[in-house]
């Protein structure tokens, strides 16, 4: 769906309390997500606006934002254990 919002929060409403302790208390992930957040709202701002950049540049930008997301999600579920 276009112009959905894909959060962390959003997407892993169970892992809440976890993200946020950790954006608390581990400025490494901090920082990864704030740059996932800040592609996922660029990409949602373009998709959007029917998405005025090339396929290829598009493509980029997901894929950039699902690698973010993986290890991210890899994090939130080592501290979850």
């Amino acid at each position: 769906m276009l112009g959905e919002n894909h959060s962390l929060t959003n997407d892993f409403p169970e892992l809440k309390d976890t993200i946020a302790a950790l954006n608390k208390n581990d400025t490494t992930f901090a920082e990864k997500a704030k740059e996932y957040d800040e592609l996922d709202k660029e990409i949602r701002a373009l998709e959007l606006k029917d998405a005025p950049i090339d396929d290829e540049a598009m493509h980029q930008l997901k894929h950039d934002r699902a690698v973010l997301k993986d290890a991210l999600y890899q994090r939130l579920l080592s501290e979850s254990k």
